[in-house]
């Protein structure tokens, strides 16, 4: 959010609330006079002691059911009907607790009271804070006024964006640039008032609550006077930070000591979020081993019994960050596959950095059987145990592969973890040209989500059991 104004305000309106809540409380215990049936103190305290729990309850619903969203885009009918409801479920919630808590002391009367006489007053609050909200718009009180730096493209885009997200209202005082033939033109609506080396004029001449300065990078150079002159009339300073022609999904400022570090992330991930799906990778692979366990077993007699060799294939592949881990796998090749894959590179007949072809003759008779079916893949459960491997997410890849990478845009793939299946796993598998694959594990990365993940998933079932794509 541009303005930090409304999340001020939602703060503040959350004490008010807690507030005019105690009051109310505190006006309908003496009101009602509940101490006549017993000493002040007791009964007193009695009641007190839950009034933390039914604001608790009451400030969660009110959060939840939109109570606290900005005047810019509720009504009086929408603040209304939140606290309506949230008052009549956090009541409803605390009067259930009471009564199979069996808690007889407490005077439902005084709380009946206290629930009517709160939601007016929450509503109220309300009805007064837009009321003066919208007044001020109206008068331009509460208008951000802006001195923008450069009269670009890149300025005017964002004079435009400002114009429309603006919730408290927005007005450019003007436009400096540095070119002094620039001066006295009108951009965007606003005129042109002054250069670069005008900036402290500018700022003792007009009312400005915020600069931002909008030059490309090869005039940031002009920037420091700027930033001087901000520091000494108190004024916030802004500047647009992609200087960069860079696709980048969230950026973020970090401070090293006194040394500011500007940090610009390609692939934007919730830490919560990444933290659920941890959990849920290692709480669903743990719920499936019962099942797995025996087909593993299974798997491993028959590759044992097929071909000689080891039981499992460990391969390095490429994973976050492209640090790399050993991946597990039923061997679905003979020993030597290695070797030979030197001898039938020329047959491959998949594009791109990845070797594929329909009848390998170094695949045995039980590996071709266990690729069809992905048994093969099972293994790679315990990478996900062990945290280097997601139950979604774009498939690892071998050092090999990775070295093929002709365009750079395909290792932002390593931004996540590597997992057991994708979007690609359900589109067709090996399929499909690798171009398209990428395409997929790209759109995966940028669209990433929980239900997302638990959609592959779903749909992976039956694209294993048809063995759609596989080889």
């Amino acid at each position: 959010m541009y303005d930090s104004r409304a999340a001020k305000m939602d703060k503040q309106v959350f004490v008010v609330d807690g507030l005019v809540s105690a009051l109310v409380f505190l006006v309908i215990f003496w009101g009602l006079d509940l101490f006549k049936s017993g000493t002040y103190e007791s009964v007193f305290i009695t009641h007190i002691c839950l009034f933390p729990l039914i604001m608790l309850l009451l400030h969660s619903f009110l959060t939840w059911f939109g109570a606290y969203a900005t005047p810019w885009s509720s009504g009086n009918f929408d603040y209304i009907w939140a606290i309506l409801r949230a008052s009549l479920v956090s009541f409803g919630v605390f009067f259930a607790i009471l009564f199979l808590l069996r808690i007889d002391y407490v005077s439902r009367k005084l709380f009946i009271a206290f629930a009517i006489c709160d939601f007016l007053s929450l509503v109220l609050i309300r009805l007064a804070i837009r009321n003066y909200f919208l007044k001020g718009l109206r008068n331009g009180k509460f208008a951000l006024r802006v001195l923008l730096v450069g009269i670009g493209e890149r300025a005017c885009e964002l004079a435009d964006r400002l114009q429309s997200q603006a919730e408290w209202g927005f007005k450019i005082v003007g436009f400096l640039d540095p070119d002094p033939a620039a001066v006295g033109k009108v951009v965007a609506g606003s005129p042109v008032i002054g250069t670069v080396a005008d900036i402290s004029d500018c700022l003792k001449k007009h009312v400005v609550d915020e600069v931002i300065i909008a030059i490309p990078r090869s005039l940031l150079k002009d920037a420091e006077p700027i930033a001087q002159a901000c520091e000494e009339e108190g004024i916030k300073l802004r500047f647009m930070a992609d200087i960069f022609e860079l696709q980048v999904a969230r950026m973020g400022l970090t401070m090293v000591g006194d040394i500011p570090l500007l940090t610009m992330e390609p692939v934007a991930q919730d830490d919560v979020k990444l933290v659920f799906k941890r959990i849920f990778d290692f709480s669903v692979t743990l719920l499936a081993m019962p099942l797995v366990l025996p087909i593993m077993l299974a798997a491993a007699i028959a590759v044992k019994l097929d071909s000689p060799g080891p039981v499992i294939f460990v391969q390095e592949r490429v994973g976050l960050r492209k640090h790399l881990f050993p991946m597990f796998k039923f061997r679905s090749m003979y020993i030597d596959a290695e070797e030979r894959l030197k001898e039938i590179e020329h047959l491959n007949e998949a594009e791109g950095p990845i070797f594929k072809i329909s009848n390998d003759p170094r695949v045995t008779r039980v590996g071709n059987f266990i690729r069809k079916t992905s048994i093969d893949e099972l293994p790679q459960l315990f990478n996900v145990l062990r945290g280097e491997m997601s139950l979604v997410g774009p498939r690892p890849m071998s050092i090999r592969d990775v070295d093929l990478f002709d365009r750079g845009i395909q290792r932002k793939r390593f931004s996540v973890k590597p997992g057991l299946t994708c979007i690609w796993q359900v589109s067709g598998r090996s399929d499909l040209p690798f171009d398209e694959w990428l395409a997929l594990d790209l759109e995966y990365i940028e669209n990433w989500s929980l239900s997302l993940d638990l959609s592959i998933l779903l749909r992976t079932v039956p694209a294993v059991l048809w063995s759609k794509g596989a080889v």
